[in-house]
């Protein structure tokens, strides 16, 4: 079977996406330098899927090492490139740290392959900005990003897009994520944030657990049903099954041309409020909040058209808010008691 390189596989979708590729035949080979990961979760996805996987310890910014790592491993058929740093609020205030690292490891990578390569890329919605129109389609125009964070994810679909047309030897699949959540059903992978978490739903569960203090909800004035600001969550899950989606349509041909582009997502949008009731519902745990102002780099609302999705890649989520919320408490509870 074909051999698949994830890129960030020990992080929160690599290492759901790497259970996945299992689970449909593939063989992996895993890259990742722990710079937000940690190394138990190799443990893990083998307590999941009965096989030790294949890693390899590598910062992908060094680009001689990346070049050495290619050249060894001829067998790679595919990638999937997770490795980027991903919190909007981090960016806002280290936007050089994002630059680098994110621009650094997605070049060196195509490098490594001279170009030639079957490539599945972790991009975001944040591509769209604040669209015009709402639910937003792959064919709504890129906006000035509000983020260094999704100027990286900007700059880096331009720079595969620009690359695969002089290169038809270069297949390139940009998987636009809306808001990734929840975690596997055997509670023994899920997010995993080093420090406070930057994200809604680990924040929610290690405060619901008493690590954290009350949940600070990022404005109330927004113009959404609540106040509160609108996202579209999707299960990691169904996320990661989305890859191999993406994998299986590069090996296939079935491309209408050698860069795509797709939104993940539920196609319904749920404001943070709406969130917390959830977990509230799904959990039976009660959730201590407050209200704070905007967050700089934070959009108002946003949520996808997911049509193209389940036309072309045949893909659709699969997994509500309520599932969504009670694996990632079972999650956190797994950490409560088998500490990283």
């Amino acid at each position: 079977m074909s051999k698949i390189l994830v890129t960030g596989g020990t992080g929160f979708i690599g290492s759901h996406t790497v259970v996945e590729l299992y689970n449909a035949g593939y063989d992996v080979v895993i890259v990742d330098d722990f710079s937000n990961s940690n190394p138990k979760i190799l443990k893990q996805i083998e307590a999941i899927t009965g096989r030790v996987p294949e890693f390899v310890e590598l910062d992908l910014c060094d680009e001689l090492k990346v070049k050495a790592f290619v050249d060894a491993n001829t067998d790679i058929s595919g990638v999937i490139h997770f490795a980027a740093f991903k919190a909007v609020g981090e960016s806002v205030q280290q936007p050089l740290k994002y630059y680098r690292n994110n621009f650094y490891s997605l070049i060196n990578v195509i490098n490594g392959f001279n170009s030639k390569v079957n490539l599945v890329f972790s991009s975001s919605c944040t591509v769209y900005g604040q669209p015009d129109v709402l639910p937003v389609t792959e064919a709504a125009p890129v906006k000035k990003a509000e983020s260094p964070y999704g100027n990286t994810k900007q700059i880096a679909e331009e720079i595969l897009q620009e690359s695969c047309a002089v290169t038809p030897e270069m297949n390139v699949i940009a998987l636009r994520y809306f808001n990734p959540v929840g975690a596997h059903d055997s509670a023994l992978i899920g997010e995993l944030p080093i420090g406070v978490p930057q994200n809604l739903i680990p924040f929610i569960t290690q405060s619901a657990i008493g690590k954290r203090g009350p949940i600070t909800v990022y404005g109330n004035d927004y113009d959404t049903p609540d106040g509160s600001a609108i996202r579209d969550y999707i299960h990691v899950v169904d996320l990661a099954k989305a890859h191999v989606a993406a994998i299986q349509r590069l090996e296939s041909k079935k491309a209408e041309s050698n860069y795509e582009v797709f939104n993940l997502g539920t196609g319904t949008g749920t404001t943070v409020l709406q969130v917390i009731e959830a977990f509230e519902k799904a959990t039976g745990e009660k959730l201590s909040y407050t209200i704070g102002a905007r967050r700089e780099g934070d959009i108002e609302k946003v949520w996808g058209d997911v049509t193209k999705s389940a036309n072309d890649l045949g893909w659709k989520a699969e997994r509500d808010i309520n599932v969504m919320m009670s694996s990632a408490w079972n999650w956190e509870k797994y950490l409560k008691d088998n500490p990283f």
